[in-house]
């Protein structure tokens, strides 16, 4: 790889070869050249390469004239709570979530304490690569200073979403899986909080993953087997930067990212009816959802600056994306693994029943991802071939091409990096969503 990875909200790369000190620095300048005047907070997850790249983030901004806050390690949903309670005017998250160890990223944040939408993101990518960004004179350079406290804010924020006394009655039993990440410290003082009896796996934030970072059913079967030898009532585990969160229910069953978006929905719309916003790469368990409790469920593009700019045309009373994502705006606008486990022990509570009867009693579906190759020139006809196919289907192209059916639905669309298309189907059972990927295959 010679170039990074670039979307509107930030980039990625492997460490020494596409993602170097003079590619952070000019990204980061060109940043903070489309902002208003004000000082930035810089954060990390704990991949090793992260303090490097932190500090050629610093000295770039510094060369720009800006102030920065160092948070130190910090979650990704942390880094927008704490950027609105420190008046900062943006922020850098250093992260490649999910991606192997060597990569890592940056993440760019808008004043509001969510990541950067798509007309402000393009407006940066833009400035990089065409080199407009000013230095300051030696006169008007920037300095550093530390972030104190930097976990409260959110932690506060979450906990006030939930009944904090009636879940300590329960003295659940928690295993949670930080693997390494940035989310063991904040997350094991919300369950000790929350009264659990906490076992924390990978919890030093060092980036040495225990096992690989992306947290899918084949890379936590360890942590499943662990959850049942604990004795524990419900496993969390967290990707790298702890903004995605899946469960494994007490007899060591991965339920997936898919329910952890699914399980908040269903218990936050029964205590506050509203709008609900999904991607549209999410399960349908979630229509189905807020057609009970009577509420609409909008669907947006991939990607969660498209879901929060949804969340906020309609007022949505929660949102997500069903890689594991939950949003809650009481909380902020950034996919949040603690708003995932408050309101799953909440729901738990509540309900009084264990994490696997709340998966049982939503609808069942089969979600199959597969991908083929095709050039970016032949992606336009090859959709109209798709919706020409399937002419039984409800048509949407919001992104890439959406065909939906009663109780089915197939998504294709194009890699942004990749010269692919991902088809995704989900069905009532993993034949019927195998034959739609297989059926799209062929056509393409």
């Amino acid at each position: 790889m010679s170039e990074p990875i670039i979307s509107v909200s930030g980039l990625r790369g492997i460490v020494g070869q596409s993602l170097t000190p003079e590619v952070a620095v000019r990204y980061v300048a060109a940043y903070a050249a489309t902002l208003p005047p004000g000082r930035l907070l810089i954060a990390r997850d704990g991949r090793p390469s992260g303090a490097m790249l932190a500090g050629a983030v610093h000295a770039g901004l510094h060369a720009a004239g800006r102030e920065t806050l160092d948070g130190g390690i910090l979650p990704t949903p942390t880094v927008g709570v704490l950027m609105r309670e420190v008046g900062a005017v943006g922020a850098v998250q250093i992260t490649a979530s999910h991606n192997p160890p060597e990569y890592n990223g940056l993440k760019l944040f808008a004043e509001a304490g969510r990541v950067i939408p798509a007309a402000p993101g393009e407006e940066v990518l833009r400035r990089y690569r065409a080199g407009e960004f000013p230095w300051a004179p030696h006169n008007q350079l920037g300095s550093r200073r530390e972030c104190v406290d930097v976990l409260a804010p959110h932690f506060e924020k979450v906990i006030s979403t939930v009944d904090n006394t009636a879940i300590r009655a329960r003295g659940f039993r928690v295993l949670l899986d930080s693997n390494h990440g940035s989310g063991s410290v904040l997350g094991r003082r919300l369950l000790e909080e929350l009264g659990c009896r906490v076992t924390v796996l990978g919890d030093v934030q060092d980036g040495r993953f225990a096992h690989p970072a992306e947290p899918t059913e084949e890379n936590l079967r360890e942590v499943c087997a662990k959850v049942r030898e604990v004795g524990a009532d419900i496993g969390f585990c967290q990707d790298p930067d702890a903004d995605r969160l899946a469960i494994i229910d007490a007899d060591g069953h991965y339920l997936g990212e898919e329910y952890t978006v699914a399980i908040c929905i269903n218990h936050v719309l029964g205590q506050q009816p509203g709008p609900v916003v999904i991607n549209c790469a999410t399960s349908q368990m979630t229509d189905d959802i807020a057609r009970r409790h009577g509420v609409p469920c909008h669907r947006s593009a991939v990607g969660e600056a498209n879901v929060v700019d949804g969340m906020l045309q309609h007022g949505a009373t929660f949102g997500g994306e069903g890689n594991g994502g939950p949003i809650d705006p009481r909380v902020g606008l950034v996919r949040d693994s603690f708003v995932g486990m408050a309101q799953v022990l909440d729901a738990m509570t509540t309900r009084e029943m264990s994490v696997a009867q709340l998966a049982d009693e939503l609808p069942s579906y089969a979600i199959v991802k597969k991908k083929a190759e095709l050039p970016p020139d032949q992606v336009p006809a090859a959709l109209d071939k798709l919706e020409a196919h399937f002419a039984d289907a409800r048509a949407d192209r919001l992104d890439g091409l959406r065909l939906d059916w009663s109780d089915r639905w197939l998504l294709v669309r194009p890699s942004n990096t990749e010269p692919i298309v991902r088809l995704i189907a989900e069905a009532p059972d993993r034949a019927a969503a195998e034959e739609l990927c297989s059926q799209a295959t062929e056509v393409i």
